[in-house]
């Protein structure tokens, strides 16, 4: 059985990137974050401005965690089929 596991080490670089990515672009957007609560009337823009920061930062959050996990579950299988693999062709040689 002699599967090529670089295609699928690239899938994972890739989803370690995207997790990457997303983490950088919290940042971003965490830094139009204010933590002052402002809820006078006359102050009703920047309300509005905290309720749309706050929710990209929750739809960033709800990605970030679905992606990581996908990332961590996708890499353990990998290493746990690379590391049979290597077991059974250590094996065949007698070693």
């Amino acid at each position: 059985m002699k599967i090529n596991l670089v295609p699928f080490l690239v899938l994972w670089i890739v989803f370690a990137l995207a997790v990457l990515v997303l983490i950088a672009w919290r940042q971003v957007v965490s830094r139009q974050d204010d933590e002052t609560l402002h809820v006078l009337d006359e102050d009703a823009g920047e309300v509005t401005h905290q309720v749309d920061v706050s929710h990209k930062l929750d739809q960033i959050d709800k990605w970030g965690k679905i992606l990581t996990l996908i990332t961590v579950i996708y890499g353990l299988v990998l290493g746990a089929f690379y590391l049979y693999r290597t077991w059974v062709e250590m094996s065949r040689i007698g070693v």
